[in-house]
């Protein structure tokens, strides 16, 4: 513990540090609080309980904790400590739980957890099918008295047969508990609906805040300008090396662009791809033995810097919710291709060239970004306009208080 942790307890909340598990308590109020994000209503007790988290999930978290306690309530985060760690919670508290991504001999314990401090609080608002199964485990059958329970949903189960049927089990057993499923997704809205949820309603997920572009963490790591060579075209995608994120398709992309570049129909091209993960040693060694014009950036802070600079981002994934990805190019003004799955198109908002996820569609559309200057110009237009119709952190203030709180 810091010196400035020990003057202020509050320093550790701020730092997404884990507090020692323990009984609801009130939240500090922070010193300035946002317009317009102040509940009318009686101050409320709300515990937000998620799973592993990285990436949009973990930012969704830190956001609603965030703004509830702003809003004046007492708001505790239980949460695997790499999930906290980092975490800006506001005047919210952090309590390490952990909840993995399949089911484990530890499944019992969290649920007498979230049993004990969910009888204490007004609502409970679990993020992910793991935590919100565990939760409606814990405050059992809908019945009047009891704690109001909210589920966030933020991914589509994928994977083999045995995964998918896990998977669907959870859905059922949320869709029969939970007063209100939110979803990041219209396909995933429409299966909670078909399983007989209470109330379904599209998740407000904000664009992420503007910062100053700042230096790049990864080593060996480069300004912007200098991430491609002087000469040829400028891809750019951000995104985590998963299964998830189609890097399949995006090296069968790259490879169909070679080609055409090859033989003179295409400009020469760099390919840059930031982040990390899971699928980074497997990508990399395609790449090196198709000799593919594609540069493993790992991962980046500059993202809006490099974003500016791209003449194209692409993002091939097989599923989305609300991509972050896709906000932060809006906002940069890029020139987008995205496949059209999940809630790409509501996050886009008509500022990106959709394509069904196959590896002719991305290419022909790639294609015409990089050999039409009209295109390309019409594209980044309809980005910077579509920007401006990115939900910010009010709009999600107004959904916890309408929706999650019931206050309204």
């Amino acid at each position: 513990m810091t010196a400035q942790e020990a003057m202020d307890p509050d320093a550790r909340r701020r730092a997404g540090a884990a507090s020692p598990p323990g009984a609801l308590e009130p939240a500090l109020e922070p010193a300035v609080e946002p317009a317009g994000v102040r509940a009318p209503g009686r101050r409320q007790r709300v515990l937000e309980v998620c799973g592993s988290a990285v990436g949009g999930v973990r930012a969704h978290l830190g956001d609603c904790a965030r703004l509830l306690a702003q809003a004046g309530h007492d708001v505790i985060v239980e949460a695997p400590a790499s999930a906290l760690d980092g975490l800006d919670l506001g005047g919210a508290r952090g309590e390490g739980l952990e909840i993995g991504p399949r089911p484990g001999p530890g499944d019992p314990a969290v649920v007498a957890r979230l049993r004990r401090l969910g009888r204490r609080a007004d609502v409970v608002h679990a993020h992910g099918l793991r935590a919100g199964a565990l939760a409606a485990l814990a405050l059992g059958r809908r019945r009047r008295g009891r704690t109001r329970l909210v589920v966030t949903l933020h991914n589509l189960t994928v994977g083999g047969r045995l995964t998918t049927l896990v998977g669907e089990r959870l859905e059922r057993l949320i869709a029969s508990r939970a007063d209100l499923v939110l979803a990041v997704s219209p396909d995933l809205a429409e299966r909670a609906r078909g399983l007989g949820t209470a109330r379904v309603e599209l998740a407000v997920i904000p664009a992420p805040v503007p910062h100053p572009s700042s230096e790049p963490t990864s080593s060996g790591s480069t300004a912007p300008e200098d991430v491609w060579p002087q000469e040829g075209a400028r891809i750019l995608t951000v995104a985590r090396l998963a299964p998830q994120k189609g890097l399949s398709l995006l090296l069968d992309v790259a490879a169909a662009l070679s080609l055409e570049a090859e033989a003179g129909r295409l400009p020469a091209f760099t390919w840059a791809l930031a982040g990390d993960g899971p699928c980074r040693e497997e990508a990399a060694e395609r790449i090196a033995a198709e000799h593919l014009p594609v540069t493993l950036l790992g991962r980046r802070t500059d993202v809006p810097s490099l974003m500016e600079a791209a003449d194209a981002v692409v993002q091939t994934s097989l599923w989305e919710g609300q991509p972050l990805t896709i906000q932060e190019a809006l906002r940069a003004g890029a020139a987008i291709v995205a496949t059209d799955v999940g809630g790409t198109a509501v996050t886009a908002r008509g500022g990106a060239v959709l394509v069904v996820p196959e590896a002719q569609a991305i290419a022909g559309a790639l294609t015409t970004l990089l050999t039409d200057p009209e295109a390309g110009s019409r594209a980044r237009l309809s980005a910077r306009e579509a920007a401006g119709l990115l939900p910010g952190p009010e709009d999600l203030a107004a959904q916890l208080r309408q929706v999650v709180l019931a206050q309204d």
